[in-house]
This record gives structure tokens, C-alpha cells and sequence, in this order.
């Protein structure tokens, strides 16, 4: 089962990942946040687009829910790090690390 540890280490062995505060917890940013580390060190908040979280959550009820307000509605999923094999998590992380990483598309000028 996976643990503060495992998830810290596999947060961080992405490129251009850094841990930063944020309020009472720990913020893992690419080019913007992709997870969050609760205090308490048994949950983390992990950004997935919203249908990588209704398959993670359907696939894995128990260790995978989304959050319950407009954070959740984004992709914002909450995860039970003892419920995760460090596998699992690193798959999940990485679905995060990656759209934190992308740079955003360049919107076309338009037509005038």
C-alpha cells in the first residue's frame, strides 16, 4: 500500500515537479498544481480531467472519490493513499503531472 512517502517521491521523479506550501497543505506543481498532500499525510488531491476521474472512481471506489464542491466538479479527486498500491498511484499522478505540464494550446487569431 502506498504512503505519504511513495507519493512525495513519485510527485517529485516528474519533470519539472516542486513541492511548495499551500495553506495547511503540500501543493506539487509542474507548470501548475497537479496534486496536494493533506496534513495528515493519509489523502492527497490529485487534478484529472473529469472522465479520468469518473473511471478512477468507478474502477477504484474505495480509494478514489471526487471532491464535494465545484473544486470536484473540475477533476479535483481525492485519494486514499493506503488504498493505492504505489502503482496505481503513480499512474494517477501521472494523469495529473501531464496536464499540469502541458502548456496550454494557442488559441487561433480570429477571422476578421
Amino acid at each position: 500500500m502506498a504512503d505519504a512517502a511513495d507519493f512525495r517521491r513519485i510527485a517529485l521523479s516528474f519533470d519539472g515537479a516542486s513541492e511548495h506550501p499551500h495553506f495547511d497543505r503540500r501543493a506539487f506543481k509542474a507548470r501548475v498544481t497537479f496534486a496536494t498532500l493533506a496534513p495528515d499525510e493519509l489523502t492527497a488531491n490529485i487534478k484529472l480531467a473529469p472522465d479520468e476521474q469518473a473511471l478512477k472512481c468507478a474502477v477504484a471506489p474505495d480509494a478514489f472519490s471526487p471532491l464535494e464542491n465545484a473544486w470536484g466538479r473540475q477533476g479535483w479527486t481525492r485519494a486514499i493513499l493506503a488504498a493505492l498500491t504505489p502503482r496505481e498511484l503513480q499512474a494517477a499522478l501521472e494523469m495529473a503531472w501531464r496536464r499540469g505540464a502541458a502548456k496550454p494550446r494557442a488559441r487561433k487569431p480570429r477571422k476578421a
